[in-house]
Formats: C-alpha cells, structure tokens, sequence
C-alpha cells in the first residue's frame, strides 16, 4: 500500500501497551483509533488518535483497515463479530473467544466475508521458541513439555476478570492453556487431548493443570500450568527420537517484567500487516485460535470426572 494501514484498538488493559509500542514502531501502521468502556481509561489515553467508548461507533466513524482487540475474554464475540460483519480484518487476543461455539461462529464469519481473523498466540513469536523451532526442523520428535507457571496476581495489571470463570473462561487453562497449546502445536502439529488433572480454588478457578496430548505423528506432550507459582517460568523442553534434549526459555535475555512480549507483539502486528494488506494468506490465525479452543475444552472434559463438581 502507498500508505500506512490504519489501526484501531479495542480495549486499553494490561496488555494493550504492547500493541501500541508495536504500532508506534512499525511503519505499516498507523493508529487512528482505540476504545475503551471505561471513561477513566479512555481519558488517560495520550496521543493523537481518535477515542470511542463504543466499538461500534469507532467502526462506523474511525473506519479502520484493522483492528485489535483486547477486551476481556467474554467481549471478544461480539466486539468480533461486529468488525468482521463490517468486513474490518481482526487480531484478537488469545483466546479467540470464550467458548469453542463461539470460535466456530467467528471462523464461519470471517471465511464467509473473506476477512482476516488472526488469534495473538505471542509466545510462537518468542525468539528462544522460533530458534527450537528452526533446531528441529525435520527431525523426529518423541515428546514435548511447555511449563507455563506465574502467581496470576502479579500479573493482573488492574485486570480482575481474570479471577472471574464466567468471564475468563476458567482460570489457568482457558487464559494460559492457548498460549501453551500453540507453542505444542508449533512443533507437533495438530494435537489431542489424552489426559487432565486441574486443581481449583475455592472459588472454583483452577490454579493448577497439567494436560497430555498426542501428536498427529504420535509424539506425546505435556503441559504444566500453575497460576500459583511463586515468581514465573515459562520454557518448553523437546527429547527426539535420538536422545538429545533441546530447551528455550521464553523468558531468557529478558530480564525487565513481561519484558519478551515487546518482541512477540511486534513480530504480531508485523504479520498481522501481511495478513491485511495481502502479502500473507494464512498464519496462525483463526485456525489454531479454534483449534486451542477445542483443546481447552477438550481438557476441561476430560478432568470433569476428578473435579468434584467443581463448576469451570
């Protein structure tokens, strides 16, 4: 394009800055717009592009190239829905939606309209996991283990429907089990659940799962989740077939708090640019944003029978 595409972003919370530095240091972007339901917020936004309180109204008069959105997890529907009906491309935050039902209905409106629908899964972006990624290229893969472990209050950055399952989905495994997930499927491929334990709150959030899968080549993978972990480590750790043992740590050469996610999300929107102005046709996207759903609640199924009744 002779100009750069114009951005609108949906939702100034916690993870919001990182799309915004992203923006501001690309140059196929330019943000005209952002909104936010909550005037306090929307009234600290600096800068010179537009604000809306409604997504609608900023669709309807900011009309944007695309869009991000980072709302929290129960509003990506109809925030979603409502763009692609407009036919404005999508980057939502992972999860794609709350529920599998819902992804499959934002899978079946964007390829109707033919309109970009992109899941932000950051961590495939992270440095150390593309490197492993490159390293087993072509090689035989008997197992894979993603550790995803944080106290969950360190990083809510104001944000408390986290703690709430009816708006985040469940707790560990609906918010951090698609990030999981797709660095597993990075590697494997597509993936099936064969085993969940999950421990929960007494508030019903699970704080704790660890989750087997299977391959589509038949290597076995495990993912360990912990929102309870005192400090954090997120790092993936592959055996071959062979023997040798190769690791990344998402968090290495990042020493500053969330300080990896400046270069995930860069490299996010960089793609996400691809994806829009038509240099790119398929990414991760809403294929493996759908596909992580299913896992999620294949999972939750799956350790149903040991929850005691706890409700997700």
């Amino acid at each position: 394009m002779n100009r750069p595409l114009r951005l609108g972003v949906i939702g100034l919370g916690a993870i919001s800055p990182y799309y915004l530095a992203a923006a501001d240091r690309l140059p196929e972007w330019e943000l005209t717009a952002v909104c936010d339901a909550r005037a306090e917020t929307l009234e600290g936004f600096s800068g010179p592009a537009a604000r809306f309180a409604d997504h609608r109204v900023l669709l309807a008069e900011a009309r944007p190239d695309a869009l991000v959105v980072a709302v929290p997890n129960d509003v990506h529907l109809p925030v979603c829905r409502d763009a692609l009906g407009a036919g404005v491309p999508v980057c939502v935050e992972k999860p794609l939606a709350l529920t599998a039902a819902q992804g499959r209905l934002l899978v079946e409106l964007a390829r109707d309209g033919e309109v970009p629908l992109m899941t932000a899964f950051h961590r495939r972006y992270n440095t150390a996991v593309r490197d492993l990624a490159d390293r087993i290229a072509g090689r035989e893969v008997r197992s894979v283990r993603v550790r995803y472990l944080e106290r969950i209050e360190e990083h809510l950055g104001g944000e408390g429907w986290y703690l709430d399952p009816d708006r985040c989905g469940g707790g560990c495994l609906a918010d951090n089990g698609p990030n999981a997930f797709d660095v597993v499927r990075l590697l494997l491929g597509d993936l099936t659940v064969t085993g969940c334990a999950i421990g929960r709150d007494g508030h019903g959030v699970d704080r704790r799962a660890v989750i087997r899968l299977r391959g589509r080549t038949g290597a076995m993978a495990a993912v360990e989740l912990d929102w309870s972990y005192p400090g954090e480590l997120k790092d993936v750790e592959v055996e071959l077939a062979d023997g040798e043992v190769l690791g990344a740590d998402m968090l290495a050469g990042h020493t500053a708090f969330k300080g990896s996610l400046w270069h995930e999300y860069e490299a996010i929107l960089g793609e996400f640019a691809e994806l829009v102005d038509g240099r790119r046709t398929a990414g991760p996207g809403a294929h493996g944003g759908l596909h992580a759903l299913e896992l999620v609640e294949a999972a939750y199924d799956c350790a149903l029978p040991a929850a005691h009744g706890a409700s997700r």
